[in-house]
C-alpha cells in the first residue's frame, strides 16, 4: 500500500506496511555536486510531481568499515549526491513528538539507511515520528579548504551544516508526516552525538531542536584551523593539487580524492579523528564545549552517556595488548594529551582495579579519555543551563567468547529495539535477557522524547545529573542508579587539560 504526505517542496510517496508508513530518500538539499561540491547545502528544488519515496537514497562517499557492514552493509550506491532523509510515522496527521538520529561512523562512515536504525519500532511502540539523515563524510564534509581556496570556508563544516539543513527541513516538513516542530529530540552515537554536541555550540543551529540524547560521543573531536589546514595540505599533495587551483580541484574524481584522503588515517593517533568538526571562526565562532559552556545549549534538555568498555571494538585486532606493561601503558596515554603523567595514570587505574590486566587497564584508560571524560565535561558545561541525565552502559556481549564486553556501539539495536536486525546477534549475541534491557532502554529514550524526562516504570528513578552526587544510571540486566562511578579515576583527569 501506498502513503501519501506533504512537505514544503511538494508531496512525496512512500509506503505503508502494516500501519507504519515510511518515506524513503527524500531531498532536503540540491545535490552538492559541480560548483556546489564543498559549499553549504542549498534548499532542495520543489518537485515538480509527487516524490517517490519508497527507496533509500545513496549513501554518501565512504570506503569499507568492518562495523558498518556487519549493521547490515553499506548498499554499493554511493554518490556526492546523497543530501536524503527517511521518515517513519504511523499517520500524516497529528501531533507528535519527533526523533531525528545522526548516525556514526567516524565522521567518515555510515547513512541513515543501515537496518540497526529502522524507525518502526519507535513509530509502533511510541506514538512518534522518527527521521534519519545522510550528510556528508570524509573529505566531502569536514575537508578544512578555508585558508588554501577562496570562498571555501565553509568546507570544514558541511557535514554539520548538512545535518542543520536537515532539521531546517524537519522544522518547515515534519507537521506533514503527523509529527511536532516543536517538540524535536536529535539523538545519535558516536560521531553522531559529537554531531550532536557541535549542533549544542553551532548558532544557526539554534532553536531547531528540544532535546539532544548523545550516546558515545562529546564535543572532544574537533580540530583547529591549523590542524585542518596541515591536513587539507596533504591531501592536496596526493592529488598533485596547488592550493588556490580551484578547477583542478572541483574537476578530480571523488575515487580520487576519497584515496588521496587516506594518508590521513595512518597520521593520525591519541583518539584524534582525521576528519571532525573545525573550529573555524565562521560555522563554528568558538570550539562547542566553550559555547555550550557560554549557554548555547540554554534550556535543551540532555541525556548523555557511554559504555563502560568503549575501547575494545578499537584494540580486538591489536596483538600489542598481550605483551604491554605499565611503561608501555604510560607512554601510550601520552598520545591522547603530551601532558599527560602517564605513570601518575596507571598507578590511578592499577589502584582502582586491583589485579586487572595492563590489557583491561588499558581498555578502562582509553575509554574514559576518549569517551567517559569528555561526555562528563560536556554535562560539567551544560548543567549551568539546562538538565542533564547520564547513564553508563555496562551490560557485556558474550559475543567473540566475551571479548568485545560493553564495547562501543553495542547500545544501539537496544535503543531502537531492533535486535532482530542483520548482524545484531553477532555482536550481542542471542541470550533472553537482551529484551528486557531493551524494554527499558527503549522506553526510556520513548519517554524522554515525549515528557522530557527518561523517567518510567520499568526502571529505578532517574534523576538529573549534579556536581554534589553525579547520579549516572547503570543500564544493565538490572538496573541501578550509581553516585560517581569510578569516580577516583574520573578525578584524576580533573587536574589534565582538556581533551
Amino acid at each position: 500500500m501506498e502513503a501519501l504526505a506533504e512537505t514544503r517542496s511538494g508531496t512525496v510517496k512512500g509506503r505503508n506496511d502494516d500501519g507504519i508508513l515510511s518515506f524513503r530518500g527524500i531531498p532536503f538539499a540540491v545535490a552538492p555536486v559541480g560548483d556546489m561540491r564543498w559549499q553549504p547545502p542549498a534548499r532542495e528544488t520543489p518537485f515538480d510531481t509527487t516524490f517517490d519515496a519508497d527507496s533509500f537514497g545513496p549513501i554518501g562517499i565512504q570506503g569499507h568499515m568492518a562495523l558498518e557492514a556487519m549493521m547490515g552493509g553499506t548498499p554499493p550506491n554511493k554518490s556526492e549526491d546523497c543530501l536524503t532523509l527517511n521518515v517513519w510515522t504511523s499517520d500524516t496527521e497529528g501531533s507528535r513528538p519527533v526523533l531525528v538520529w545522526i548516525h556514526g561512523g567516524g565522521f567518515m562512515f555510515g547513512s541513515g539507511s543501515t537496518p540497526w536504525y529502522d524507525g518502526s519500532r519507535f513509530v509502533a511502540s511510541g506514538d512518534v515520528v522518527v527521521v534519519t539523515i545522510n550528510y556528508r563524510l570524509g573529505p566531502f564534509g569536514f575537508l578544512y579548504l578555508g585558508e588554501l581556496f577562496d570562498g571555501m570556508e565553509h568546507s570544514g563544516n558541511l557535514g554539520i551544516l548538512d545535518q542543520v539543513a536537515a532539521l531546517q527541513w524537519v522544522r518547515d516538513s515534519i507537521a506533514g508526516f503527523g509529527g511536532d516542530p516543536d517538540n524535536i529530540t536529535i539523538f545519535g552515537e558516536s560521531a553522531g552525538a559529537g554531531s550532536i554536541a557541535t549542533l549544542l555550540g553551532t548558532p544557526s543551529a539554534r532553536g531547531l531542536f528540544h532535546k539532544a540524547i548523545l550516546q558515545s560521543g562529546a564535543a572532544s573531536w574537533g580540530l583547529d584551523r591549523s590542524e585542518a589546514t596541515n591536513n587539507a595540505r596533504k591531501v592536496l599533495a596526493q592529488l598533485g593539487i596547488e592550493p588556490g587551483d580551484k578547477a583542478a580541484l572541483l574537476s578530480t574524481s571523488s575515487d580520487a580524492v576519497l584515496t588521496a584522503s587516506e594518508i590521513l588515517g595512518g597520521e593520525v593517533s591519541g583518539g584524534k579523528l582525521p576528519f571532525a568538526p573545525v573550529h573555524d571562526g565562521v560555522v563554528l565562532p568558538e570550539p562547542p564545549l566553550v559555547a555550550i559552556a557560554n549557554g548555547s545549549s540554554a534550556n535543551v534538555h540532555v541525556i548523555c552517556g557511554t559504555n563502560t568498555d568503549e575501547m575494545t571494538l578499537f584494540s580486538l585486532m591489536d596483538p600489542t595488548l598481550a605483551t604491554l606493561d605499565d611503561h608501555g601503558m604510560s607512554k601510550r596515554v601520552t598520545t591522547f594529551d603530551s601532558n599527560i603523567d602517564g605513570d601518575e595514570l596507571v598507578r590511578t587505574y592499577r589502584d582502582s582495579r586491583g589485579g586487572a590486566s595492563a590489557a583491561d587497564v588499558w581498555i578502562a584508560m582509553s575509554t574514559d579519555a576518549v569517551f567517559r571524560i569528555p561526555a562528563i565535561r560536556l554535562v560539567e558545561a551544560h548543567l549551568k543551563h539546562g538538565p542533564a541525565w547520564m547513564y553508563l552502559f555496562t551490560w557485556a556481549s558474550p559475543a567473540f567468547g566475551g571479548a568485545l564486553k560493553s564495547t562501543h556501539a553495542l547500545e544501539i539495536p537496544f535503543v531502537f529495539d531492533n535486535l532482530d536486525q542483520p548482524g545484531v546477534a553477532v555482536f550481542t549475541g542471542d541470550g533472553p535477557e537482551r529484551q528486557g534491557i531493551a524494554d527499558g532502554m527503549h522506553a526510556a529514550w520513548l519517554a524522554f522524547a515525549n515528557n522530557h524526562d527518561p523517567a518510567h516504570a520499568g526502571i529505578p528513578e532517574w534523576p538529573t545529573y549534579d556536581l554534589d552526587r553525579r547520579q549516572t544510571m547503570k543500564i544493565d540486566a538490572n538496573w541501578e542508579l550509581l553516585h560517581d562511578p569510578m569516580g577516583d579515576e574520573r578525578k584524576f583527569w580533573e587536574h589534565e587539560t582538556a581533551l
